[in-house]
């Protein structure tokens, strides 16, 4: 049984989410918070608490079930493009130099390797 949590509209950019998320897709989940404390990048912190709320959204679906005996893994983890703010800085010449602060979401699915139990 699997379970989806999602972070809409973070402002940082997608660049930057997918090299944290990069890290750990496909990991246990101990393993895989573990990596996101010890990661030196302000997205780490985000998907951190995405990855908790994902297990929590497992545990909220299989009651009685541990994360730690079922062996639950980073499954699916997607960095999208959000929407953008355009701003305008000031250039030489009277000039408008154009500014695109991007956002993005990510969708987490965890699962347990233990599928055949639950049948």
């Amino acid at each position: 049984m699997e379970a989806i949590a999602k972070l809409n509209n973070c402002p940082t950019s997608p660049r930057k989410m997918r090299l944290v998320v990069d890290l750990i897709r496909g990991e246990r989940v101990e393993k895989a918070l573990s990596i996101l404390k010890f990661t030196n990048k302000e997205a780490a912190i985000r998907v951190e608490k995405l990855l908790l709320s994902a297990i929590k959204n497992w545990e909220a679906k299989n009651e009685g079930a541990r994360p730690e005996e079922n062996q639950l893994f980073v499954k699916t983890v997607m960095v999208d493009g959000g929407r953008q703010l355009k701003r305008l800085r000031p250039a030489p010449q009277g000039r408008g130099y154009r500014i695109r602060k991007r956002s993005n979401h990510v969708t987490l699915i965890v699962d347990s390797k233990n599928t055949e139990t639950q049948n």
